[in-house]
C-alpha cells in the first residue's frame, strides 16, 4: 500500500467507498478554487462548458492535480499500478443552488469491462451536509448494476437526468463530508447522490475516473484515456496528450474529437441499457 491504510482499503472493498483522504494541501486547493473562478471571470459559460468533459486537456491546473502522486498512490492501491484517466467532470453547485444528483451507479454512463472504474472526488471546497455533498449506500457496489431511468426538466446535474428506479433505504446511506484538499474514492457500482445546495457558499470538487490500464472499451466507439501512471501494454484507448499550459493549441483538436468520442459512447451506453432494463420487465 502507498497511502491508505488496510482499514481503507478493506472499507474500499466491503462498502465501496472509503474517505476522507488528504491529498493536497488546503492552500492548494484554495489556489485551484482561485484558477477556476478566475476562469469563469473571464469567459463565463463558455468556461463552465471546459470544466464538464475533459477539463484535464484544456486547463493546466486540472492536468497536474489528476497526476498528484499522493491521488495516484491512493488509486494505486485500490485498483493497481498501471492507471489510465477515462474521464473527469467539475462538479459545481453554486450557493443556493436548486441542482442536485438523483440516486445513481456511474457505470450506467461508461461502456467499459470489466466494471471496475474507481472515481476520485477531489474537493476544491469544503463538501459537507449544507452545501450538497455525496451520500452512499454502502456495499451496493456489489449489487451490480441496477436499473435506471431518465428524468427530463429536473434540475438534475446528470446529462440524462438518469437515476436509479428502485427506493433507497435512508436508514442505510452514509455522508461523505470532505475539507479542501480531501478526496473520496468510490466503486463504479456505487450507489449514490447528491442534495442541492442550501448554503451561501459554492460547493465544488473534481470527479476524476479511473481504471486499470487492462480494462476494455464496450460498444462501437473507440475511446481516448490519459496513462497517467505505469504502462499500458493493452492498447484498448487513444492516448490523450498532456497540455503544456491551459488551451493549448495542440491538444485542442484532439480534445474536442475525444469529448465528441465520449459523448457517442455515452449516449450509445445509455440507450443499450435502456433496452436491457426494457427487456427485463
Amino acid at each position: 500500500m502507498k497511502i491508505l491504510t488496510a482499514a481503507q482499503v478493506r472499507e474500499y472493498e466491503e462498502e465501496g467507498a472509503t474517505h476522507p483522504i488528504r491529498v493536497i494541501s488546503a492552500e492548494r486547493a484554495r489556489a485551484c478554487f482561485d484558477a477556476l473562478e478566475q476562469g469563469e471571470a473571464r469567459t463565463g459559460a463558455e468556461f463552465r462548458g471546459v470544466l464538464r468533459t475533459k477539463a484535464h486537456l484544456a486547463l493546466k491546473w486540472v492536468d497536474e492535480l489528476v497526476h498528484e502522486p499522493a491521488v495516484l498512490d491512493a488509486v494505486e492501491d485500490v485498483i493497481g499500478p498501471d492507471i489510465l484517466l477515462y474521464n473527469l467532470t467539475v462538479w459545481i453547485k453554486n450557493a443556493h443552488d436548486a441542482s442536485y444528483v438523483g440516486w445513481h451507479q456511474d457505470a450506467t454512463y461508461f461502456p467499459l469491462d470489466p466494471a471496475v472504474q474507481v472515481t476520485a472526488w477531489i474537493a476544491l471546497t469544503d463538501s459537507v451536509e449544507e452545501n450538497g455533498n455525496v451520500k452512499y449506500v454502502p456495499g451496493s457496489h456489489r449489487r451490480g448494476q441496477l436499473r435506471h431511468a431518465e428524468e427530463h426538466g429536473g434540475h438534475s446535474l446528470l446529462s440524462k437526468g438518469q437515476h436509479i428506479v428502485e427506493a433507497v433505504d435512508p436508514g442505510t446511506v452514509r455522508s461523505i463530508s470532505l475539507q479542501p484538499g480531501e478526496m473520496s474514492l468510490h466503486h463504479t457500482w456505487l450507489v449514490h447522490y447528491s442534495e442541492p445546495n442550501l448554503s451561501a457558499r459554492r460547493r465544488i470538487g473534481l470527479g476524476v475516473s479511473y481504471i486499470p490500464a487492462h480494462v476494455r472499451c464496450t460498444g462501437s466507439v473507440r475511446h481516448t484515456a490519459m496513462l497517467v501512471r505505469g504502462q499500458d501494454v493493452h492498447g484498448h484507448f487513444d492516448h490523450e496528450p498532456r497540455p503544456r499550459f491551459d488551451f493549448d493549441p495542440e491538444v485542442a483538436q484532439f480534445r474536442r474529437d475525444a469529448i465528441a468520442r465520449y459523448g457517442q459512447a455515452r449516449d450509445e451506453q445509455v440507450a443499450l441499457k435502456s433496452r436491457l432494463f426494457a427487456a427485463a420487465d
